[in-house]
């Protein structure tokens, strides 16, 4: 529960601190006091977004902290899973707002994200304002509160575990249709590609070497003709070079006659010698090639026509070697691969999705079955409740019809029927219910919710709205009932409920002399008979007011 709010800096006010009771509690003040403004500043540490307009003018920061008792919520695993800071027994979230736009959210004194304060205040207060009365126009929301009564948790958030694996696979598989279809468009083109390489018997160094034998053949007048000369040179002239050399050979040998010359001599025959071996082998060799060099214009043919099947395949991929198209050829090879291996791989997905699609069914009709069980009950319970609150007529149905497809709240989708009176159809509850209707509605199918469920604080901000006398009083005194399991606060303009409150609170502005402050405070029983006439008379009040007062409190002080 609540215990204790403080508010510094926030709209119009300047600094507030209040401590609530358990049970009922009535928050009462003239239109526009600022009683929205109080409730505002609460939804602000439960998790709401804030802004820096939200800060007192003149002013740098403004500071909202919150109190809570949680002894009895059995909250510790929250708290766990979230790596959070446990008491045990208190609970403080405080939200600080600069003036820059940032803010701040701490629990327990310990940094938190936003979406931690909502994590918590869900399990901690209900606000119920009339802007969610337009809500229970929403098929989603009217599914969360059957769920509430029929206490689905448990098996709502095992299907949800299955609903994720399930989609999981739906888009795996998906995907690997669309990855299918897009590789069955390519496979023709891929296997051509495959077959037009594999045709061509690629060898990694067979450029290098057709270009150099085609170079011979092509030039082979030219290459003939200079090895002849070479030989000649070497050999056949009178004047060659190995006849050189057989004469310088034996200049150097007479030299060795000597014994002046016997230093070098020895040195002169052998270089020479060398020199006449190396030039008779080079001489001999160019023989041998000038014998092997020759035209021949078959194998010419062969050569260009292997050399424009290479050519043509590198020109095909960009490329500018035989190794570069042989990794190619590797590569589609894999794709080709890899596209008959995805039918098998999708095969066996189908076959795990449709297991998976069977179980998340099975778990969703298991949903609904679980919802479906409590119809009969709420429907009972409210119409009761809303004959208690002056529709002695009402029937409330609660249809059930199947989604085309599951989504992560089951099949269900659930729409509210409702009539007022006899003699008028059964419709969904936006074309039929009035606005003092629906308030009731909202305030019987929030007593069901709460008794399902172990809130700790609800507030009605003005559920009372299209409401008074009779029905008031019972809208009051079911709040009333409420409180025997839960903190319950309203906020009201209505006389007969606000004399229900175990604790009564007022709103009020200040006229300081340059501003204008909210503040709160706690009636005593005298300042509440005098609020509750108020209440009762209007701006004037009356002896009768206050006797009113008193008997709708129960008391007769004077």
């Amino acid at each position: 529960m609540l215990k204790t709010l403080f508010i510094k800096n926030y709209a119009l006010i300047e600094e507030l601190k209040v401590e609530f009771d358990e049970g009922f509690s009535v928050v009462t003040g003239e239109t526009g006091a600022g009683k929205s403004i109080i409730l505002g500043a609460l939804s602000l540490i439960l998790g709401q977004r804030a802004e820096s307009k939200f800060i007192k003018q003149d002013s740098n920061k403004c500071t909202i902290e919150g109190v809570f008792d949680i002894s009895v919520y059995e909250l510790s695993g929250l708290f766990e899973s979230n790596d959070w800071v446990y008491d045990g027994d208190v609970c403080i979230i405080r939200r600080e707002i600069w003036a820059n736009g940032k803010s701040r959210a701490f629990l327990n004194d310990s940094p938190v994200y936003l979406q931690d304060l909502k994590a918590l205040g869900e399990r901690l207060i209900d606000i119920h304002s009339q802007h969610e009365n337009l809500s229970l126009n929403d098929n989603l929301f009217q599914l969360t509160l059957v769920d509430s009564i029929a206490k689905t948790a448990s098996i709502k958030e095992k299907y949800k575990t299955y609903y994720k694996v399930y989609k999981k696979a739906e888009s795996e598989l998906l995907d690997l249709h669309q990855q299918a279809q897009k590789n069955k468009e390519e496979q023709d083109y891929l296997q051509f590609q495959f077959n037009n390489l594999t045709e061509a018997h690629l060898q990694e160094d067979e450029q290098e070497t057709l270009e150099a034998e085609l170079e011979s053949i092509t030039h082979s007048e030219e290459i003939k003709s200079s090895l002849y000369k070479l030989t000649n040179t070497l050999s056949e002239d009178e004047q060659s070079v190995e006849s050189g050399l057989r004469t310088a050979l034996e200049s150097a040998k007479a030299l060795q006659h000597f014994t002046s010359t016997s230093a070098y001599s020895q040195s002169f025959v052998e270089r020479i010698e060398s020199a006449y071996i190396d030039m008779k082998d080079l001489r001999q060799e160019a023989e041998r090639v000038f014998q092997d060099v020759d035209f021949d214009p078959d194998r010419q043919l062969i050569i260009e026509d292997r050399l424009s099947v290479i050519y043509s395949l590198q020109q095909k991929h960009s490329v500018a070697t035989v190794k570069e198209l042989i990794d190619i050829l590797s590569d589609i090879g894999e794709k080709l691969q890899n596209i008959e291996s995805l039918d098998e791989r999708i095969e066996q997905l189908e076959k795990e999705f449709t297991q998976k699609k069977k179980t998340v069914y099975a778990e969703a009709e298991a949903l609904s079955e679980l919802r479906k069980s409590a119809v009969a009950t709420i429907e009972k319970n409210i119409e009761d409740k809303l004959s208690y609150l002056g529709i002695p007529n009402a029937r409330f149905k609660i249809n059930f019809t199947d989604k085309k497809e599951l989504d992560a709240t089951g099949k269900d989708t659930i729409n509210f029927f409702f009539s007022a009176n006899k003699n008028t159809h059964l419709q969904p509850i936006a074309q039929i219910a009035s606005g003092g209707e629906i308030s009731r509605l909202m305030l019987v199918l929030k007593s069901l919710v709460a008794d399902a469920t172990s809130l700790a604080t609800i507030i009605f901000d003005e559920v009372d709205t299209g409401t008074s006398g009779e029905i008031a009083d019972k809208m009051g005194l079911i709040m009333q009932q409420l409180s025997d399991k839960m903190q319950v606060m309203a906020i009201t303009h209505l006389p007969q409920i606000a004399a229900k409150g175990n604790a009564h609170y007022y709103v009020y502005k200040k006229e300081l002399t340059d501003a204008t402050t909210t503040s709160i405070k706690k009636l005593t029983m005298p300042e509440r008979i005098e609020e509750i006439a108020r209440m009762l008379s209007g701006a004037e009040t009356t002896v009768q007011a206050l006797e009113n007062a008193r008997v709708m409190l129960k008391t007769y002080e004077q």
